[in-house]
């Protein structure tokens, strides 16, 4: 992360998106475990195809799970004293950024759901970051 920062530059805020940002990965993954998990089982009464067929699932859904908590865990929300950026990626690095100083309007997108659990969307000019836990708190530092 400190490459991406200018001689002088202060990290005001970092932080990983919150933690919802799972759940809906979460779910398609437990469905498709459950549904390997049911195909082994009836694979032992139905015949070893079915079983082996509910075993790739099962393998599928754990490498799926692996896969969406990687992402997770190597996404940052960055904000400077100079710009507000996102670095995301786990074999590929990749960052957006917007300076602080060209962003006009800064917004939070916070649903019924984002006010109870403390998460939101920020909109920061052309830079839109989902999931950022306490949004307000980025909105605030911001101004």
């Amino acid at each position: 992360m400190r490459g991406y920062l200018n001689p002088g530059e202060e990290v005001c805020i970092e932080a990983r998106p919150h933690g919802v940002a799972l759940a809906r990965p979460f779910v398609q993954t437990l469905v498709l475990a459950g549904g390997g998990g049911g195909l082994v089982l009836a694979g032992s009464s139905f015949g070893w195809a079915l079983g082996a067929v509910g075993a790739v699932a099962l393998a599928l859904a754990a490498v799926l799970a692996l896969r969406d908590v990687l992402r997770w865990d190597r996404t940052e929300v960055v904000l400077t004293t100079e710009k507000l950026f996102v670095i995301h990626g786990v074999t590929r690095r990749r960052a957006a950024a917007v300076r602080l100083s060209r962003v006009e309007a800064v917004e939070v997108e916070q649903s019924l759901l984002g006010r109870l659990l403390g998460y939101g969307t920020l909109v920061a000019g052309s830079l839109v970051i989902p999931y950022v836990p306490e949004p307000r708190t980025f909105c605030r530092l911001i101004r």
